[in-house]
């Protein structure tokens, strides 16, 4: 199954290793750090135009997860996954 993520950005539901507030999860230094320098290596992908309110990590090849920056809020992402059966 996959996760829609927001225009037209659909992951894989294994791949995901978390769904995460970026309110809340941002308040952190070693969050904001990380995205940071996700950014920087280019493993971030925004999915949206508009203020961003999630951000979701996905493994894949490489080691490193890629960081998808979406405009849905954590909770709508969650209720997605769970429609799905995501584990």
């Amino acid at each position: 199954m996959y996760l829609h993520l927001g225009q037209s950005v659909v992951v894989p539901h294994r791949e995901i290793l978390g769904i995460f507030d970026l309110d809340n999860a941002s308040w952190a230094f070693k969050t904001r750090e990380f995205l940071e320098r996700a950014e920087a290596e280019g493993r971030a992908v925004w999915v949206c135009d508009d203020l961003p309110r999630s951000f979701v990590l996905v493994g894949g090849q490489g080691g490193k997860p890629t960081v998808y920056i979406s405009q849905l809020s954590s909770a709508t992402l969650l209720s997605r996954a769970a429609r799905n059966s995501f584990e």
